[in-house]
């Protein structure tokens, strides 16, 4: 219909790249995959030591951080297509007969009971300062660099993600301290994720567009 805005135009997101979320209010943010940590199974020293860790690690922050906990249910239908490759190539009888059953038991299984998969992430910003330029002899100097051709946005871009690797940096190394292992999402797997955060029915196809536009790596 005439008059209709795109989707895409009420998303904060401006672009991703290089493994960084630009939005456009001009901030940036790089999202980390942490692992879990079966707290109950330590010993009481060894909780009162991670609690301690994870407390001087919060403490040391100057710059905002969010904790994200992703709760989804459990996407069987890969896990089961793989079963039925198997039973398609299977020349034993038997096990052929064990495979169907085990492929029923376990649709029938998920069916009936939600098994959900949790992904905890961290959320790393930086903001970059707002400079006026407009007047005095710093906006003359940014005039003079500009028009020389000397700062760009990709200038820009490298220098405010150099800022946020500092930070992200500084993350990893409190919560390894703490017994956590974190990873750095990479372009892909950004756009994978937004995908699925706004399409939550789609999760297929997330998979495959992230393929399709980014390959294998």
């Amino acid at each position: 219909m005439a008059g209709e805005k795109p989707t895409q135009n009420f998303l904060p997101i401006k672009e991703i790249r290089d493994g960084v979320v630009v939005l456009k209010d001009g901030s940036f943010k790089t999202i980390l995959l942490a692992s879990s940590l079966n707290f109950a199974l330590k010993s009481r020293d060894e909780q009162s030591a991670i609690l301690l860790q994870f407390q001087n690690f919060l403490n040391s922050l100057d710059f905002p951080v969010q904790f994200f906990i992703q709760s989804r249910r459990l996407d069987i239908r890969p896990y089961t297509q793989t079963l039925e490759e198997r039973y398609s190539v299977q020349r034993d009888d038997l096990m052929k007969l064990q495979i169907r059953e085990y492929i029923s038991f376990v649709k029938e299984f998920t069916s009936n009971t939600d098994i959900m998969t949790k992904n905890f992430f961290i959320v790393v910003g930086y903001q970059p300062p707002i400079i006026n330029t407009d007047k005095g002899l710093l906006g003359q100097i940014f005039k003079k660099r500009s028009a020389a051709g000397k700062t760009t946005e990709d200038d820009l871009f490298y220098e405010n993600n150099s800022q946020l690797e500092q930070r992200v940096a500084v993350v990893s190394q409190g919560l390894i301290r703490s017994g956590v292992r974190v990873i750095k999402l990479g372009t892909g797997e950004l756009v994978e994720l937004f995908f699925k955060i706004f399409n939550p029915g789609e999760q297929g196809r997330a998979a495959r567009i992230t393929k399709e536009t980014y390959g294998n790596s």
